[in-house]
């Protein structure tokens, strides 16, 4: 399941670019670069950097190795993607564009399946005022056994019985 986009006053390219021009230490915005944010942000998917890499070789845009990790690294720093850590794979998820959600990984297939529950949302920031925190992000995952591997570990069950 993917969450809709929300509304937001400038694209992720936009974002990018002040981003970029805020911080002088860093190169102007490229035409890789552009390449890149464009083809992560055309559509919402959860990916690792290898994925990201066929799938812009598959799209025939020659983005380096070198310019994807740089790229991705600034993204994050720009708070347009999220880092995900799922046991020794990183997956990056649109943080900007997309309300505030977490995630149910499934162990066996791998599947992410996005959620919101406003209750959560409550819980988090009362915690948070009680220990006087000022919470700057929140990646929830919860690991475990998606319905579609559910069904069919109760049938392979089934079968052996």
């Amino acid at each position: 399941m993917s969450l809709p986009a929300v509304e937001v006053s400038q694209s992720p390219e936009e974002k990018f670019r002040e981003y970029l021009a805020s911080r002088p230490d860093l190169k102007r915005f490229s035409q890789p670069q552009r390449e890149l944010v464009a083809h992560i942000f055309a559509r919402h998917k959860h990916f690792d950097t290898n994925e990201l890499l066929e799938d812009l070789k598959a799209a025939g845009r020659g983005v380096s190795r070198a310019t994807v990790y740089r790229t991705l690294k600034l993204l994050v720093d720009a708070g347009l993607l999220r880092r995900i850590e799922i046991g020794d794979r990183t997956v990056f998820d649109h943080d900007y564009g997309y309300p505030a959600h977490d995630h149910l990984v499934c162990t066996e297939c791998g599947d992410m399946i996005e959620f919101q529950h406003p209750q959560l949302d409550e819980v988090l920031k009362d915690v948070a005022a009680e220990q006087e925190f000022q919470p700057q992000g929140r990646s929830l995952v919860i690991r475990g056994i998606c319905a579609v591997c559910n069904k069919a570990r109760a049938a392979k069950r089934r079968l052996v019985m």
